[in-house]
């Protein structure tokens, strides 16, 4: 099995905004104690389509989605991220925000002293470079929360401080309403959630798809998110590639199947590469 290089077009999608992910290598920690843990990632996101990133605990799904944001954690060694041809491994964290890059956090952190429409509004300031018109942002942020069940006294709480799963969660899908990325990462969303609160969550993604021609990386375990929001595309990511695309059925076939002869497969390849072979 090999990584794909490119991925079509889904059918009906917009062709706006573009990810590209090529041959990305990336390593944590340093020194001796420096380990692959992404080993070539080639991936085509474009605007309006959803691909769902589904593999093991431990196969580097999350690396991708922090590497891509830019967390100091991973160091980047090899390969190139862009976003519409502009270098998105040469930017800092906050111009990849304002360049359209947005990633819901699987631990979303906790920021005290900060209230959840101080913290909105000085997002939106700094991804748009202008402060937002009060009476109209005000009324956004309203229609939004009400959309996703967020009580109305949630904005005066300190960010993610005593939230449980789920409050933390809707507060990420807030913030992907309400800053429009262009393309958006989400990092296990579905992780925590009652049957109740991923509907919610998921309808959230799902408005944000049809209001503009975002581009969604869904990073997952399960299926059941899937059944809330449709993915155009399923990639298999195994020790820290994709080793295997298609479309919704494979979800199924992952749901069915699990991931053994993915991660079988993928040992049996790392052993073959070994000096000597597999009889290495």
């Amino acid at each position: 099995m090999t990584s794909p290089t490119a991925t079509p077009t889904a059918a009906g999608t917009s062709t706006g905004s573009v990810l590209e992910i090529r041959n990305l290598h990336v390593t944590v920690g340093e020194g001796e104690d420096a380990k692959e843990i992404l080993r070539g990632v080639d991936l085509t996101v474009r605007g309006g389509e959803t691909h769902a990133i589904m593999g093991p605990n431990g196969s580097g799904k999350s690396t991708l989605a922090y590497s891509i944001a830019g967390h100091p954690k991973y160091t980047i060694t090899g390969g190139t991220v862009t976003l519409d041809g502009e270098d998105v491994l040469a930017m800092t964290v906050d111009e990849r925000a304002r360049a359209g890059l947005f990633l819901a956090m699987q631990y979303p952190v906790e920021v005290p002293g900060v209230s959840v429409s101080n913290f909105l509004r000085t997002a939106a300031t700094a991804v748009t470079g202008e402060a937002p018109k009060l009476r109209t942002w005000v009324k956004d942020v309203r229609t939004e929360m009400e959309a996703l069940e967020m009580d109305s006294a949630f904005a005066e709480r300190n960010v993610n401080e005593g939230f449980s799963g789920g409050e933390k969660k809707r507060h990420e899908i807030l913030q992907m309403r309400l800053l429009k990325p262009r393309m958006a990462i989400l990092d296990e969303t579905d992780s925590g959630l009652d049957v109740d609160a991923l509907r919610i969550v998921s309808e959230g993604v799902n408005r944000a798809k049809a209001d503009s021609p975002v581009g969604v990386l869904l990073i997952t375990h399960y299926t059941r998110i899937l059944k809330y929001i449709q993915p155009d595309f399923v990639h298999v990511f195994v020790a820290g590639r994709v080793v295997e695309e298609g479309g919704p059925e494979l979800a199924q076939k992952l749901e069915d199947e699990g991931y053994a002869a993915y991660v079988k497969d993928s040992k049996a390849e790392a052993l073959a590469e070994l000096p000597g072979g597999a009889h290495a």
